[in-house]
């Protein structure tokens, strides 16, 4: 994997092939305290659990699934517990979260893993696919059907996401694994640049430049010149060969 990224809430840890967007939220920078703790802790896991492959693990592993979703889905859980906990702990970080999406390049493929509205997008053949399905309420409204193409762009609670990181002590996370093909392209990103910037724009960008930081460069540009904030996060991963 090649990979590029811009300097915030995001973590790539290539000794593992994992790849992670945080956007934190919760007043008086304690989103930011959330989005940490949360690629901290996923760090810790992975490492912990190279280190030592009999360590106890804090949560049973789902049988149904291989090791290393189980060991992704674990470290995100325990990431869900710290920061609920320390929320509860500190009055100042009282409701504070963070949304999360990663990807883990394993042997059968790529997984992916996320909570809330921070996605995954896949580049192949110049096409750009969203992998991930947004936590948010206006996507429950459209899954019911309940918005028209007018209501739903003028949507006024589009920030609104139903499931992220330390709301509950316990938390769904949802998974896939994706069949990697030479030259596809991963694009994890927060809604910073997903709200901005349209599907079509963030296609166009990442085929616009071959080289992985000038498209980030170039995505994050895009976001902003479409009204977006600064903190846009997003990170780039081309896959050079499989198997």
């Amino acid at each position: 994997m090649k990979r590029a990224h811009n300097e915030d809430n995001f973590d790539v840890i290539d000794e593992y092939n994992l790849y992670v967007v945080a956007d934190g939220m919760g007043g008086h920078a304690s989103g930011e305290v959330a989005s940490q703790m949360a690629i901290d802790t996923l760090r810790e896991f992975f490492r912990a659990t190279h280190a030592d492959p009999e360590a106890t693990w804090p949560y049973k592993m789902d049988k149904s699934r291989g090791y290393e979703e189980n060991r992704l889905m674990t470290s995100i859980k325990l990431a869900n517990l710290r920061i609920y906990e320390a929320a509860q702990r500190d009055p100042k970080l009282r409701g504070m979260g963070t949304t999360i999406c990663g990807i883990l390049v394993v042997d059968e493929g790529v997984l992916i893993a996320h909570v809330g509205d921070s996605r995954v997008y896949r580049v192949r053949d110049n096409k750009l696919e969203q992998l991930t399905e947004d936590h948010s309420l206006l996507n429950d409204y459209i899954k019911m059907k309940r918005l028209s193409e007018e209501e739903i762009a003028n949507f006024p609670h589009k920030n609104v996401i139903v499931r992220a990181l330390g709301m509950k002590e316990h938390v769904k996370v949802d998974t896939m694994l994706d069949k990697p093909q030479p030259g596809d392209i991963y694009v994890l990103c927060s809604d910073g640049l997903c709200g901005p910037a349209s599907d079509k724009e963030i296609e166009e960008t990442v085929n616009a430049h071959s080289d992985l930081k000038t498209a980030t460069k170039a995505l994050i540009d895009k976001a902003n010149s479409n009204g977006g904030p600064d903190n846009i996060t997003a990170v780039l991963a081309k896959v050079v060969g499989v198997g």
